[in-house]
């Protein structure tokens, strides 16, 4: 097993920040100082600043997260990250991101193979938000979205998407995008001079949000997971 995958698995820090590790030659197995390219056997000892590191027996893990506001979708030692959140035995990661104000499902993981299958917008995979506004939202706005629109600093307009006014509600609707541009949602709300107020994602793909508590999480269901599998291979 490469060196950054051993202390990803061994839940340590991500990938990326094992390869910082590495290049600052922090990083030392059985005595050797690592390189990017150093694998890891079955006896090998791998030491991070002089500490001892090891990978758990790894149970392939898929779950679905109500994340609430304020919850940092990283698996970086920070505050009030998302793997501290949750506590899993596994060492698992978040399929894309939400941004910490916004709150709703998130997919977990330890099988990284299929996380860029499911997170990276070139696959297409629908995901739905709910999204609370400051003012009435207006029949153009919902259009002119729906049929994309240039953010600033972006090149090229969103792509289109499905949006509705959720019923007997002003200042509420409902949209579906097969991207995920940053904050994309609240950028193109900003750009109708309006102001978000409250965000929630309830699908990804297949997955539904349903009656999970916010802060609370459940393992994916034989379907669900049996579904999931089929579409991204």
């Amino acid at each position: 097993m490469k060196i950054d995958k051993y202390i990803g698995q061994a839940g340590f820090t991500s990938r990326r920040k094992a390869n910082e590790l590495i290049d600052e030659k922090k990083v030392l197995v059985n005595g050797k100082v690592a390189t990017v390219s150093t694998t890891v056997k079955e006896g090998d000892v791998v030491l991070i600043d002089g500490k001892e590191i090891t990978v758990k027996d790894y149970v392939p893990t898929y779950i679905v997260y109500n994340k609430p506001k304020g919850i940092e979708c990283t698996s970086e030692k920070i505050a009030n990250n998302i793997i501290d959140a949750i506590g899993h035995t596994q060492n698992i990661y978040p399929v894309g991101r939400l941004d910490k104000e916004s709150e709703g499902l998130i997919l977990l993981t330890n099988h990284s193979e299929i996380i860029d299958k499911i997170a990276n917008s070139s696959y297409n995979h629908e995901k739905e938000y709910i999204v609370t506004l400051n003012f009435p939202v207006r029949k153009q706005f919902l259009r002119e979205i729906s049929e994309g629109v240039l953010l600033a600093g972006e090149k090229v307009k969103t792509k289109p998407c499905t949006v509705s006014l959720e019923p007997n509600a002003k200042r509420i609707f409902r949209i579906t995008l097969t991207q995920g541009l940053n904050r994309q949602i609240r950028r193109m709300c900003t750009m109708f001079d309006y102001q978000v107020i409250k965000l929630q994602r309830v699908r990804v793909m297949h997955i539904n949000l349903g009656k999970l508590k916010l802060g609370e999480w459940r393992d994916l269901t034989e379907s669900e997971l049996e579904t999931l599998l089929e579409e991204i291979n």
